[in-house]
């Protein structure tokens, strides 16, 4: 079989416009998956070169001998049918190690068709090193590397306003921009780059805050020779992913006639607050996963796609959103209703076997940040609890009850099997240590937990006798026969 290079055309010349620190998965099956649909629909004709950003291990090869071309597949449900759609993406032109070739990384500040970056550093790349030198080639940290890169860039072209970028981080923090516009400003003046390059970072270069939601599942590993017989050339570098996507691009400056992506029909929403997007992410998607996912694998399921099959848990979990959660939420009616049943796709999307378990790690700080300000938020409505969420928290701690701790993790029982849970010490501590606990005591000292949860949650109204009553009721019957007992009777 020919390989991807071999079969298709060669790919067009474009000017370079991204630099895009990180060359992972995600990246390529999803900003330069978008900035090829835009080459193909608009008229920005932009190319992007790949940086690998840290000190370890070599460019994957491939890159290389695929003449940077690679196929990006997504597989999923699309109005409720399986699709699997596939796209060779030819928008990245270059790819450069900046430690093993920096002057050829370092020439790219010089590039006059350069406008945008790009990163994903992970959540550990944003960081503030005051250590970090201007003088090494490149800095060690992500914000040095651009801070040094924009300087030179800036001195390249005389601080020409027209020469500031746009920096587009995708890393998984709050505000990402933010912070990093903070890192890059605090390096400028510890590093005495000078008034004028801190004055042309403010007004020649915007930082945005952005928001991402995509699966990528990566390398189909065990599938890829069967689908290079569909596609017909062998493609080494190949990327999985479900078709859902969402960018959302916090800006105080207009985009969208430089970066046109939503003239494609791409899922990308420029707005000047995020905020809105991000409440709706973590309360709809992700508080979803966390409310329901103790409760299904309590009720013999070990992946997602098992629980979404099965319509007690289903619906329980449709309920949870469209009852108690959306009611909560600050954008349009249509626009969360809209979200939520794109979640309930992704979550039975037959392509991806998400275990719940893995959604399970650190699960009392994922219920915190995702769950607690809708129940909180329900009962200042309602002036009631909401009973799914409330019924939820007794699922988390059956989750956790009787648990051995173990070289740091809690090693519990489901019938005859065991399972591990991990999260922080103090959590599986509390519970290793109140495991004989009487189930009103456990709730009382588990609810009133500021560390846990930030506040005393025995004083929310009822809520205390309502988790035990529902607790010692899973410790009695078993979860399967309590949900369909308390929210499916008849």
């Amino acid at each position: 079989m020919e390989k991807l290079s071999a079969a298709l055309a060669p790919a067009p010349t474009r000017p370079v416009k991204v630099l895009q620190f990180g060359e992972g998965n995600f990246l390529r099956a999803f900003c330069d998956w978008m900035i090829d649909i835009a080459n193909e629909k608009t008229d920005f004709n932009g190319s992007i070169v790949l940086v690998k950003p840290i000190n370890i291990g070599t460019l994957f090869p491939a890159f290389k001998e695929q003449d940077y071309r690679y196929t990006v597949l997504l597989r999923g449900l699309v109005d409720g049918e399986p699709v699997e759609q596939s796209r060779v993406v030819t928008s990245v032109s270059d790819a450069v190690d900046c430690y093993a070739d920096y002057d050829r990384y370092a020439a790219y500040a010089k590039c006059e068709t350069l406008r945008f970056i790009i990163s994903n550093t992970t959540e550990a790349g944003i960081v503030l090193d005051e250590s970090d030198r201007f003088d090494l080639c490149p800095p060690n940290t992500y914000p040095g590397k651009l801070t040094k890169f924009l300087f030179e860039r800036a001195e390249a072209f005389d601080y020409a306003e027209d020469k500031g970028l746009v920096i587009l981080p995708v890393e998984l923090i709050d505000d990402n921009g933010i912070q990093l516009r903070r890192c890059v400003k605090a390096l400028a003046k510890a590093w005495n780059l000078g008034e004028r390059f801190e004055k042309w970072l403010d007004t020649a270069c915007t930082f945005t805050s952005t928001l991402v939601d995509r699966i990528v599942t990566g390398y189909p590993r065990g599938e890829a020779e069967a689908i290079w017989e569909k596609l017909g050339y062998e493609d080494n570098i190949l990327v999985t992913a479900e078709p859902f996507g969402l960018w959302v691009i916090e800006s105080d400056k207009e985009l969208s006639g430089e970066l046109p992506l939503p003239a494609c029909d791409l899922p990308v929403v420029y707005t000047d607050n995020q905020k809105p997007y991000k409440q709706r992410k973590v309360r709809i998607l992700n508080g979803a996963h966390t409310s329901f996912v103790p409760m299904a694998f309590q009720c013999g399921h070990d992946i997602v796609l098992q629980a979404m099959n099965d319509p007690t848990i289903r619906t329980f979990m449709q309920r949870t959103l469209y009852d108690e959660v959306i009611p909560t939420l600050s954008l349009p009616k249509e626009d969360l209703t809209a979200f939520a049943e794109a979640v309930t796709s992704r979550f039975a999307n037959p392509f991806i076997k998400h275990r719940l378990l893995d959604i399970c790690l650190n699960c009392v700080s994922k219920w915190r940040a995702r769950c607690l300000p809708s129940l909180l938020g329900y009962v200042e409505q309602k002036g009631a609890l909401p009973p799914h969420l409330t019924f939820s928290i007794a699922a988390m701690m059956s989750l956790y009850r009787g648990g051995i701790l173990a070289d740091g993790k809690l090693q519990c029982k489901r019938g005859e099997e065991t399972y591990t849970l991990q999260d922080d010490a103090a959590v599986l501590a509390f519970f290793a240590e109140t495991g004989d606990m009487a189930p009103a005591d456990q709730v009382k000292a588990f609810l009133s937990n500021e560390a846990f949860f930030g506040q005393d949650l025995t004083q929310v109204p009822r809520l205390a006798d309502a988790v035990t009553d529902m607790y010692a009721d899973i410790l009695d019957k078993g979860m399967k026969a309590v949900v369909e007992e308390r929210f499916f009777p008849g």
